[in-house]
């Protein structure tokens, strides 16, 4: 076992060190022995002292270069521990302790160079363990699963020691959509430590994800039995006994939570659901209203809202919730497309604006430029008569005439109609929208408004329940990707995972 195999709670130091037994057993001379019996004293600064009238007499010895890059590194000096070993490497690119340091201290600073350095390493013993594993959390960090569940398979049991690795691994797997061996993996960590709340929180929600609800409520029973469980473990164990069919235990504990955390939306959502499915419409609608009391601001509250009045037929208190969602939450509430600049997610729309004016310069025809164009200009809210909104129309028009299938553009095109009162025009564009997609919210919700402004109101009972249908399926989506996302989350992307 090499000095790389080392657990979290090694510093590097004593990482460096633990292969100094087998890295220079064999060496031989004065200058060595006292030098590596120093650095086993962890007398970081004798043998520095002693290594600089050694590497005058042998500036081309790469062991003694290897050797300063340890003592540096116990006195922390990692700069200049680096430079230590790639001397050594340039005077022998094949020397695999001078490798094996060089690639801790890229991976400890999570360098990109330090895959090079563990694959080099690979090359030389292909079987070590502790490369693979850095090579793995390298990889996950970069989002590439597929290579980095490679690497966690050559592991082997050195996960076990390594929590944070092991979480990596498992989130890979279920972004590999691979749940069965994602299970596996999350099942070794609860082995690891069985009270760790986290590590059953992992592996409940891939085993839901999995449709292994029964197992999931397995998992969590220990957290319940422990006493006073925290909000996320009833939400878990809520969706789990609701899965598995015992909807009176998964309501008991969505209560519970909801008493717990009256302020966290995500519970009175999944209650909204419970009473959805078993057509409890009115039960529904009174927890959303205790939600909306806690957090009268919550857009995804008055669409959950929206839904149930559906259900009971009561159209226009389900409209007045679909348009105070959008009013809270106009980019989002009903589906709307973010643009993706960076500018506009600062919400500096004369930055975005200039950066969209410099790119249209060149590309005076790009029906996306010109559709962002008109999109940031309505975001900076215009009056209807001004000059910013009718170069947003004109835009939008041009956008939709260039390419008649961006459906965003005729989204766009048929809110500025709204606003302008063209009533017939912004109904006009949103069929378009949903000709391109039958389940564009957004084109739904500007149909239904422009339907209501002319006075045709037959088609709205259907375009209401559509609505509702498409907002129940965009909500089990979320909820599909908040499990995906709670998994994701498990180690952070700062924190190194050290093998």
């Amino acid at each position: 076992m090499t000095g790389m195999r080392v657990s979290r709670m090694l510093g590097l130091g004593a990482a460096l060190l633990s292969f100094l037994p087998w890295a220079f057993a064999q060496s031989s001379g004065d200058k060595i022995g006292p030098i590596t019996s120093a650095l086993r004293a962890r007398e970081f600064d004798k043998a520095l002292q002693l290594l600089q009238p050694a590497l005058q007499q042998s500036p081309k010895s790469a062991q003694l270069w290897t050797l300063q890059g340890i003592a540096l590194s116990g006195e922390e000096h990692e700069n200049e521990a680096l430079a230590s070993f790639r001397n050594a490497l340039k005077i022998a690119p094949e020397y695999l302790p001078a490798l094996e340091g060089a690639a801790q201290l890229e991976y400890k600073a999570g360098s990109v160079t330090a895959v090079p350095l563990l694959q080099h390493v690979l090359r030389l013993r292909p079987n070590d363990p502790t490369s693979h594993a850095m090579l793995a959390v390298l990889f996950c960090k970069r989002g590439d699963c597929a290579t980095a569940v490679q690497h966690f398979e050559q592991s082997g049991s050195l996960l076990d020691s390594q929590p944070i690795a092991l979480q990596r691994y498992g989130a890979c797997l279920v972004r590999l959509k691979q749940l069965d061996k994602a299970i596996a993996v999350f099942s070794r960590l609860v082995t690891l430590d069985s009270a760790d709340g986290n590590a059953r929180h992992y592996l409940s929600t891939v085993q839901l994800m999995a449709e292994r609800p029964q197992d999931a409520v397995e998992t969590l029973v220990p957290l319940l039995q422990a006493g006073d469980p925290n909000s996320r473990t009833l939400q878990l164990a809520a969706s789990a006994y609701e899965a598995s069919g015992d909807t009176p235990q998964a309501v008991r504990l969505l209560r519970q939570a909801i008493v717990s955390d009256p302020r966290n939306v995500d519970l009175y959502l999944d209650f909204a659901n419970i009473s959805l499915d078993h057509q409890s419409f009115q039960v529904g609608i009174a927890m959303l209203n205790s939600g909306l009391a806690a957090q009268p601001n919550a857009a995804p509250l008055y669409v959950a809202r929206g839904v149930l009045y559906v259900q009971l037929a009561q159209y226009d208190q389900a409209e007045a919730d679909f348009d105070q969602a959008d009013a809270l939450d106009p980019r989002h509430a009903m589906g709307s497309a973010a643009l993706g600049l960076e500018a506009v997610e600062k919400n500096d729309p004369d930055q975005a604006l200039a950066t969209v004016r410099s790119k249209l310069a060149t590309r005076p025809n790009d029906a996306y430029l010109l559709y962002l164009q008109a999109d940031i200009l309505n975001q900076k809210g215009p009056d209807v008569g001004s000059t910013e909104f009718q170069s947003a129309l004109r835009s939008a028009k041009k956008a939709v005439f260039l390419q008649p299938g961006l459906a965003p553009a005729h989204n766009l095109l048929a809110k500025l109609f709204l606003q302008a009162g063209q009533n017939r025009e912004a109904i006009a564009e949103s069929r378009k929208a949903l000709n391109i997609n039958p389940k564009d919210q957004t084109a739904v919700y500007h149909l239904i408004q422009a339907l209501r402004k002319t006075g045709e109101k037959t088609e709205l009972p259907d375009l209401l329940k559509r609505l509702a249908q498409l907002r129940q399926e965009a909500t089990r989506q979320e909820e599909q990707h908040n499990r995906y996302k709670l998994i994701e989350g498990s180690a952070s992307p700062n924190q190194p995972a050290q093998p």
